[in-house]
């Protein structure tokens, strides 16, 4: 029997034998195909000041598996957490137990996807992760649209007309302005301290990443901002993550003085309509149920959380915030929770 071995090192020491096994692995699986999965993801958070590690499991001399990780004390956790919104190995046979090495005691995950075999006993919730097909642009996605969704976009193009009152309205579906990325910034931190949401932005490493994510142009692999403005007014804009033909839907922000318009159905049905150009086929929403996301969904998988752990009382917490979270008390307790932050 072939001898398994793993050893966790930092990203920037990975041969290129070993990203080049990553690029094979990550090709050769099509629940992969995620630009959160992409070697320049995590490249890209490793240069903004995380530092990422990375688990590489082989068979013999073969490369059968990577993961990459960010350490916190005793506490590891995919790449790019808490923003990625797909997580998982590279690769098949890497069981989490086997993270739990090097002073690290509880591996922590809240995005996984499926087909991660090894996982499953580790799994503690799953939720729905909702996606767009639109194969064929606006017209092939309204072909598979739910009755709603169809409706919405119709009802977004008749509200871009009504925008044209405030100035000319044009959309760039691939923004490279950097001012442009801090608007939306700007505005998704106003949008976090009205609705109570954990503002991800205070860390100004995850500025620093957005910025870092738009600058690259991998062949296969880049930051997307997306900007609808009426005149010089800035009306929704959509920051994602592009890898082939899957673009990732990450942070979304409109500007509240027109909510009448909804202007985030505006931009979307934009950026459907320029998928083609971008070389688009699907746009993954990201975990949640959110109304829009319901709407406009033409289907939808599953990502998984759970946590893998030598703490007892890390896995008594976690127990007793999942048994909290199904409970009958848990909307109400996310709505006091908003208010204390």
């Amino acid at each position: 029997m072939t001898p398994r071995t793993r050893e966790r090192k930092p990203f920037d020491a990975l041969s290129t034998a070993e990203l080049a096994a990553w690029t094979a692995l990550r090709a050769a699986d099509p629940l992969r195909d995620s630009p959160y999965f992409h070697p320049e993801f995590a490249a890209a958070v490793h240069r903004s000041g995380t530092p990422v590690h990375v688990v590489v499991e082989r068979a013999g001399a073969e490369v059968t598996a990577l993961l990459a990780l960010q350490i916190t004390g005793s506490v590891a956790r995919p790449v790019g957490w808490p923003g990625a919104d797909f997580q998982g190995p590279i690769g098949a046979g890497l069981s989490p137990r086997t993270l739990l090495t090097g002073g690290v005691r509880t591996f922590e995950f809240d995005h996984l996807v499926q087909g991660s075999v090894e996982f499953e006993p580790y799994i503690q919730s799953r939720r729905v992760s909702p996606f767009l097909d639109v194969t064929g642009g606006l017209d092939g996605y309204l072909g598979r649209a739910s009755r709603s969704g169809r409706d919405n976009m119709g009802q977004a193009r008749r509200r871009l007309r009504q925008a044209e009152r405030e100035g000319p309205v044009r959309f760039t579906a691939d923004d490279p302005d950097p001012a442009a990325l801090d608007e939306l910034i700007d505005q998704k931190r106003g949008q976090y301290r009205a609705t109570g949401a954990r503002d991800y932005f205070a860390d100004p490493r995850h500025r620093d990443l957005a910025h870092a994510l738009l600058k690259t142009r991998h062949a296969d692999f880049g930051g997307v901002l997306s900007t609808l403005r009426a005149g010089d007014r800035l009306l929704a804009a959509h920051f994602g993550l592009r890898s082939g033909p899957v673009l990732h839907w990450w942070f979304p922000v409109y500007d509240p003085a027109f909510s009448r318009l909804a202007p985030g159905w505006m931009l979307l049905r934009e950026l459907v309509s320029d998928a083609p150009a971008l070389g688009v086929g699907r746009i993954d929403l990201g975990r949640g149920e959110d109304e829009y996301k319901r709407r406009a969904k033409t289907g939808e998988t599953e990502v998984c959380q759970g946590l893998a752990s030598r703490d007892p009382l890390r896995l008594a917490r976690r127990r007793a915030l999942d048994a909290l979270r199904r409970s009958p008390f848990a909307p109400g307790l996310r709505r006091l929770a908003r208010k204390v932050r």
